[in-house]
């Protein structure tokens, strides 16, 4: 199809419509969610967790919560367990979470395919060497953000993200995986600055959030990877 980049192995396009263009004809999806889903589920599995993503922060994520017998992560950023990467840093091995997220988690709860992994800066290299392990046509997925009329917003961390994850891939690139690693590339060596910068982090910033973008803006410090097994994701 059109859409669907299938003449080249690594593909990369935006939010919940990329997914459905591209996952069917992908060995491998690669969901992409740096400020903070995929940041907040690389800690939070690598620290022996287990995270069941939902799309909605309103009352049927309790209803949710309960029905896989798991802990709901807090609306709120700053009360206990959240989407704040800093916040699970002190999660417990075997805890079953599940954290709801309008962007990464949305996409992870409609990701009906059997190789589906989660990468962030933090675990790029990881994340793209199990994938290239997993198959040979990989579908990268940026989450990017969502505006308050509920369109997407394409975000800059995660355009870096995917690119990160995009350049230690092999095998022929489409132009738009192409550009997310050309991107990557040119701002890697001031890429904290860069998420600074950007709209995302700013406003996490002004919320009193700093310590989630910088745990967000270190690279390839984590070989996990979170890999989803039907409803939830496990470090792997």
């Amino acid at each position: 199809m059109l859409f669907d980049q299938a003449e080249f192995a690594i593909r990369c396009e935006w939010g919940l419509r990329g997914l459905r263009e591209l996952a069917p004809i992908s060995d491998v999806v690669i969901i992409v969610d740096v400020l903070s889903f995929s940041t907040a589920l690389d800690i939070a599995t690598s620290r022996g967790a287990v995270v069941f993503p939902y799309p909605l922060k309103d009352d049927s994520a309790a209803s949710y919560a309960a029905s896989v017998n798991a802990q709901l992560a807090s609306s709120s950023r700053g009360v206990g367990f959240s989407l704040s990467p800093a916040s699970l840093q002190s999660v417990e091995p075997d805890c079953r979470l599940v954290i709801p997220s309008p962007n990464g988690a949305a996409l992870a709860f409609s990701a009906d395919h059997a190789n589906a992994i989660a990468a962030c800066l933090r675990n790029a290299k990881a994340a793209a060497r199990l994938a290239a392990q997993l198959g040979k046509t990989i579908a990268v997925i940026p989450a990017g953000e969502t505006w308050d009329t509920g369109e997407l917003r394409p975000s800059i961390e995660d355009l870096l993200g995917a690119g990160a994850v995009i350049a230690s891939l092999p095998g022929t690139k489409s132009p738009e995986a192409e550009l997310a690693a050309i991107a990557f590339e040119h701002i890697q060596e001031d890429l904290r600055q860069a998420l600074l910068g950007c709209i995302s982090a700013k406003e996490l910033i002004e919320r009193g959030f700093a310590q989630d973008v910088d745990l967000a803006s270190e690279l390839d410090v984590s070989a996990n990877v979170p890999c989803l097994k039907e409803r939830y994701f496990m470090g792997g």
